[in-house]
């Protein structure tokens, strides 16, 4: 199959920190740019496989997520409406609302036309933000290449996500099996105490899949119609799984 180089990552400033922020390392010449939008169920690896499809595409890691779990210090410099409404619904311990962020997606629209292309993880959920989405991209002149849907069987889910164990301060996944930091309880990157996430605990994992499958059915749905809709097993090892993923894009789009 196509082999793909690596590159500088990028630091995502105008994604991270809102649009008055440049990011570093932006592509020097055009090149082909791809453009796809992430799915799957809480622990099937959209974030591992984001990870690599954006460093072998040499596209932008758009992750809603990261957004939220921005540094404090970051948060402060983001003065919008949209992120002052955020940051006020984490205070409280409530999930950010639907037209937040959409208003907080908005704002980053110049990274959806990015000369480099993306890979939304964790937006669009429901079919109200992918028509959303499909607004901006029209607006941006691109389109999207495809929408790859990752399933994994819910038991596989369960081990994975009780076992996971994330950096607060860098945003790093390890798991406690399959995926060990060299010491121990701490980061490999940033060397900082590792911990599991109160909603990858066991009592609340199948409250959290039975909601994501209820919401995002009718996403399917709408991309399947569009025929962008891709479903990859997410079983293996990310390289297994990277390599399923490129054997079923690149027919489509020759690189």
């Amino acid at each position: 199959m196509a082999v793909f180089t690596t590159k500088t990552p990028n630091d995502r400033a105008t994604w991270l920190q809102g649009p008055d922020h440049r990011c570093s390392h932006l592509p020097a010449e055009p090149r082909r740019a791809w453009r796809l939008v992430l799915l799957g169920p809480p622990g099937v690896g959209k974030g591992t496989q984001a990870q690599i499809l954006c460093d072998r595409l040499h596209a932008c890691h758009l992750s809603t997520g990261d957004i939220f779990r921005a540094t404090k210090s970051m948060l402060k410099r983001q003065t919008s409406p949209a992120m002052a409404t955020a940051q006020e619904c984490m205070a409280r311990g409530e999930l950010v609302p639907d037209p937040t962020v959409l208003a907080v997606v908005k704002e980053r629209r110049a990274c959806l036309s990015c000369c480099g292309g993306f890979v939304l993880d964790g937006f669009p959920r429901t079919a109200a933000q992918a028509v959303s989405l499909d607004a901006s991209l029209r607006q941006a002149q691109v389109t999207l290449d495809a929408v790859i849907n990752y399933q994994v069987p819910t038991d596989v889910l369960l081990n994975r996500l009780t076992g996971r164990q994330t950096c607060p301060a860098c945003n790093a996944v390890y798991h406690v099996s399959n995926c060990r930091p060299k010491i121990p309880g701490v980061c490999d990157r940033c060397k900082s105490p590792l911990s599991q996430r109160v909603d990858d605990r066991e009592e609340s994992l199948n409250v959290r899949i039975n909601a994501y499958n209820r919401t995002t059915a009718p996403l399917l749905d709408y991309y399947a119609r569009r025929n962008l809709l891709i479903r990859i097993p997410a079983e293996g090892t990310p390289a297994e799984i990277f390599d399923r993923t490129m054997m079923t894009l690149v027919p489509q789009n020759q690189v």
